[in-house]
């Protein structure tokens, strides 16, 4: 039937790797934060709703570019809806619970080609400035070492990952998710809340 609508807006072939190209070099340039859905349309020679079309949030376009399959949104409420008391174990069982699940394959597969020479300043941008922003905030004590704090945890966890994903050491890699909270959750709960000398 010609004429109709279909629910789609129209977009030349390639649009979506545009915008992606436009997002990578965007949000690598001046961060998560700075970059702008309406800038990244530019870049990409589209309108800004073509953006949110193909790709949703400023958040999921940070994913997409980044071949992520989880949802950072899913990473914030679940730490979000736990008091700061347990939030290493929290961190600790909704990340590696991830990394565990069936999508984990492809988020270990896009860590992997990081490692291999991908751009680190977006897999920054992803962990400080959207799946640990919100922890950031709460874990500013004293005021001025959140940013500290969330960089130490997020250290921990790529060392996790690597240990556990990449090279597979055992016992850590056959570990159950109730034994790493246990055993690595203290150790993230003393950066995000313990006593540090920064």
């Amino acid at each position: 039937m010609s004429g109709g609508h279909s629910g789609r807006r129209p977009g030349r072939s390639g649009t979506r790797e545009a915008i992606l190209d436009a997002a990578r070099a965007r949000f690598a340039e001046v961060g998560f934060d700075k970059a702008s859905i309406r800038s990244i349309a530019t870049a990409a020679g589209v309108d800004p709703a073509l953006v949110h079309h193909y790709f949703g949030t400023k958040q999921q376009l940070l994913t997409a570019a980044l071949d992520i399959p989880a949802d950072p949104a899913i990473i914030r409420a679940a730490i979000a809806a736990v008091p700061d008391e347990i939030l290493g174990e929290t961190v600790i069982r909704t990340v590696v619970g991830i990394w565990d699940s069936p999508i984990g394959v492809q988020a270990v597969a896009a860590f992997r080609s990081l490692l291999g020479g991908g751009d680190p300043t977006l897999a920054r941008t992803f962990l400080v400035e959207v799946a640990l922003k919100d922890v950031r905030a709460r874990v500013d004590s004293p005021p001025g070492t959140g940013t500290k704090r969330v960089v130490l945890a997020a250290s921990q966890m790529i060392g996790l990952l690597v240990t556990r994903k990449v090279l597979e050491i055992e016992p850590l890699a056959s570990m159950s998710l109730d034994e790493l909270a246990a055993t690595v959750g203290p150790t993230l709960q003393r950066y995000l809340t313990g006593e540090l000398d920064l």
